[in-house]
């Protein structure tokens, strides 16, 4: 969207972006928190000018304008060119600028100068520095879908399809979700999945989102080990990804925090608002998340572990404690029918037409007393079926039930 008008009128304005500018400005203002795809339907196609690209143009003119003078006067403009109408700012533009134009933002707009001024999550000083000094300044807050009746009931009669087992798991959440569907929540609804690795509690956390609509906001904190976690947390530079602002982007009312268990235990204090009052702020940015869904899950044994290892203030902020179960040798089995199924449905028909499903099944049901984890199951699943379509295309003996066969699936 940016033309040759940057250029045009940059010599309009860079003198007059000063520190402490007093330029009268009836600029209107308005600020958008809530992901990218939305403001860009509240623009609805109209033109507008880039204000990455406007400071850039003035940080160039400016340089040429130094070099060129040298003591002479400036040249007066023969005539002034027109208003900008709009101007606009995503997220991600932020990072880019430096860090006088954040300490200084209103004063930059009052050199600009533009008609409507759209801003989309902002920090929160830029925000401050607008609403002191534009009177026509507005905010708007994205509606994250809400939970409704039938969210609880499309949730409780596709449970089973989407999770094996966890018959407890469904009662307790829908009871825990329930508090969504009332006027009278103004906060997140957090609450912990816990218990061995691999029996649908990341899958749940999927299902419940999908149910809402947006792409999940999932962040594992088993891959925050270095020092930028804090910054990631606390805040840090503009330029550097925070939480704060993964939270401002989300396209989902449901945040998943992953192996919550991992981080260690000096973050913990960055969650105590955010699970209490639904607000998260650090360095840079403020986030109201309002009545959404927070789901933290580890590998915790028991309420006790997660009490010792989290503590009473951080422990208790949860809403509910949500045991998944390890999975019974019967339902391993119902999980690999359903794994065999999915994988063959992928499959061409001449790679189907090679294969024998219950010969399959009679290799890997002896696993079910063995793989309690789903994601192994996949995995060994996977690698069962390419063997048997390897050896077909190689011209080998189709495998069979045998020894062999079972423990290359065991090893995998």
């Amino acid at each position: 969207m940016v033309t040759h008008r940057c250029v045009e009128i940059c010599s309009m304005f860079m003198m007059s972006y000063l520190p402490g500018s007093s330029m009268p400005s009836d600029t209107k203002v308005t600020i958008y928190y809530g992901p990218l795809a939305w403001f860009n339907e509240k623009l609805e196609n109209r033109e507008w000018v880039s204000l990455l690209e406007i400071t850039y143009e003035l940080d160039e003119a400016n340089r040429r304008h130094t070099h060129v003078l040298q003591g002479q006067e400036a040249p007066v403009p023969e005539s002034p060119p027109s208003r900008l109408k709009r101007v606009v700012a995503e997220s991600n533009d932020y990072a880019s600028l430096n860090e006088h134009v954040i300490t200084n933002f209103a004063g930059l707009i009052r050199s600009i100068n533009p008609e409507y001024l759209y801003l989309h999550n902002p920090p929160a000083q830029m925000q401050e520095q607008l609403v002191r000094s534009f009177s026509a300044t507005e905010v708007q807050r994205y509606e994250y879908p809400a939970v409704t009746r039938e969210t609880l009931i499309r949730f409780r009669d596709g449970f089973a399809n989407h999770l094996v087992g966890q018959v407890a798991v469904k009662e307790l959440l829908l009871a825990a979700l329930y508090p969504l569907t009332t006027e009278r929540q103004t906060k997140p609804v957090v609450l912990m999945f816990y218990g061995p690795s691999g029996v649908g509690k990341t899958e749940t956390a999927q299902f419940i989102n999908d149910l809402l609509g947006g792409t999940l906001l999932r962040k594992q904190f088993s891959m925050f080990h270095n020092d930028k976690f804090a910054s990631y947390l606390f805040g840090g530079a503009h330029a550097e990804a925070s939480f704060a602002r993964d939270l401002l982007d989300r396209e989902s009312g449901v945040i998943l925090i992953d192996e919550f268990d991992k981080a260690n235990t000096v973050f913990h204090s960055a969650f105590y608002q955010l699970f209490d009052g639904g607000v998260f702020e650090d360095k840079n940015y403020s986030v109201r998340l309002g009545s959404s869904l927070i789901i933290c899950t580890s590998n915790y044994k028991s309420e006790n572990e997660i009490r010792e290892a989290l503590g009473d203030a951080l422990h208790s902020r949860f809403d509910a404690l949500i045991h998944f179960q390890p999975l019974s040798p019967a339902e391993v089995v119902q999980v690999i029918d359903r794994l065999l199924d999915s994988r063959f449905s992928r499959l061409t028909a001449e790679e189907q037409s090679r294969l024998d499903l219950d010969g399959i099944k009679t290799i890997l049901y002896p696993l079910a007393g063995k793989a309690e984890n789903v994601r192994k199951l996949g995995k060994i699943v996977n690698e069962v079926i390419s063997l048997v379509l390897v050896r077909a295309m190689l011209g080998e003996q189709a495998p069979t039930a045998d020894p062999d066969l079972r423990e290359e699936s065991r090893a995998s």
